[in-house]
């Protein structure tokens, strides 16, 4: 019955949508099923105080129509009507308050119902990274359940998040920008509007709206936190996005040339290999419900994204670092496709997994298992080595010595053709599956 109706709102069948009501899981009807024979007691309550003797007057409507009816027609009759009405009127209630007034947005309004305690019942999750990737992940991830929280790294220091920093004083909005939009219902108007960056004017040029609309935000309620929290209930988000601090954190990379190198933009430019990554301040201290989401979660999840300036500055705030390695949640890396240079360059994938670890500081793995596409275009691969990006090379042996699992599938986006990006869909479903497996097994 379940796929069936899981069927009906995927692909819309013809099939009367006020029938859609009937729906199990929508907690509405058991409330107006509640008021209709609340109001039933009511009526016969003050019918018998005015001494109209309802059940008297009832019982002799009934001898009469039987006296001149058979007892089918009555039945029958009496059921329809009955249902007829009940169904109507509880209908026509839940339309007015709901505001939906014609047919378009009653469909909507039964499906957004219907998915919204669906997703409430997924597992909830935890996804640590920034960037692109986190925000590619988000949009998978919502499909799937919307007990989603995302930790966003704030390390930023570029482009028109590092303008509004160094100017206004708050944190870089970018990475957050992104995954809000891609945690939002009406994804693509969302999307547009946060993501459209002003190319002429004094002052805005460079700037995307949607920074300038959180940065706004930031200055009214206080803090990111509260300016996320309030544009997440105007944008109804499924889930919800949260700083990994909101100390004034910046990355600071010393390379295997001895060379320090200060701010993430800096960072993929400097000359040599990266040998260590920290933070200024030293001790980033980290946002209580990140550490309380990560403590509730069923599943965690790290990337993809920059290696160095992406997911690891999560796992630098020390507090953040320990709470993984405490949980008892199942845990998952998703390795970028191709090598980074200035950051990656020539790190296989238990490179990844080393310097993961070796950052976190935690004297374990940190990740049970490490998600790999298996998957590409060759034609691909050569465009990619014109920037001297190669793709990752999977080393089985030193990946299963770790103890850690090797997850193989397709996850590369069909349909771009210059450019390797993971698939939303695909990445969200093969978490997903890996992650009932390992349930299974437990």
């Amino acid at each position: 019955m379940k796929k069936f109706i899981e069927k009906y709102i995927k692909t819309h069948i013809k099939t009367p949508k006020d029938m859609l009501w009937l729906l199990p899981g929508l907690q509405v009807k058991r409330w107006f099923a509640l008021i209709f024979f609340g109001t039933g007691a009511i009526i016969i309550g003050i019918l018998i105080l005015m001494n109209l003797r309802p059940v008297y007057f009832l019982m002799t409507l009934m001898i009469k129509l039987f006296q001149n009816f058979s007892s089918e027609i009555i039945g029958v009759v009496c059921i329809l009507f009955g249902v007829f009405l009940f169904i109507k009127g509880w209908i026509y209630a839940n339309y007015s308050l709901l505001g939906a007034s014609d047919s378009r947005k009653r469909h909507e309004v039964l499906e957004y119902l219907y998915r919204r305690r669906m997703l409430n019942r997924g597992p909830k999750i935890v996804a640590i990274g920034g960037g692109t990737g986190l925000s590619t992940l988000l949009k998978g991830l919502k499909n799937l359940t919307n007990n989603i929280t995302a930790v966003v790294t704030v390390g930023d220091d570029g482009g028109s998040s590092g303008r509004l920093r160094h100017e206004l004083g708050v944190l870089p909005p970018g990475d957050i920008r992104n995954c809000i939009a891609a945690l939002a219902d009406d994804e693509d108007l969302v999307t547009k509007l946060f993501q459209y960056r002003f190319k002429t004017g004094e002052g805005l040029e460079g700037h995307s709206f949607g920074n300038l609309f959180l940065s706004a935000l930031c200055s009214i309620t206080g803090d990111m936190v509260n300016a996320v929290m309030e544009s997440s209930k105007v944008l109804s988000i499924r889930g919800r996005v949260l700083p990994s601090t909101l100390d004034d954190m910046k990355l600071v990379a010393k390379m295997d040339t001895g060379e320090i190198v200060c701010g993430e933009s800096n960072i993929p430019e400097a000359k040599g290999k990266i040998e260590k990554i920290y933070t200024d301040p030293i001790n980033c201290r980290a946002l209580k419900d990140v550490i309380v989401a990560i403590e509730d979660a069923e599943l965690i999840i790290l990337g993809p994204g920059s290696l160095y300036t992406s997911v690891i500055p999560n796992l630098l705030i020390k507090d953040i670092a320990n709470a993984i390695a405490k949980s008892k949640a199942k845990k998952i890396y998703i390795c970028n496709i191709m090598t980074q240079p200035g950051e990656t360059d020539g790190f296989t994938v238990s490179d990844h997994i080393k310097t993961i670890n070796a950052h976190a500081n935690v004297n374990k793995n940190l990740i049970d298992a490490v998600l790999i596409n298996d998957t590409l275009n060759q034609t691909l691969v050569e465009d990619y080595k014109k920037s001297n990006s190669y793709p990752v090379d999977l080393d089985e042996e030193n990946v299963k010595a770790m103890n850690i699992e090797i997850v193989k599938r397709k996850l590369l986006e069909d349909n771009t053709t210059t450019l390797v990006r993971h698939s939303p869909n695909r990445l969200a479903r093969a978490i997903y599956y890996w992650y009932k497996k390992m349930l299974k097994s437990d």
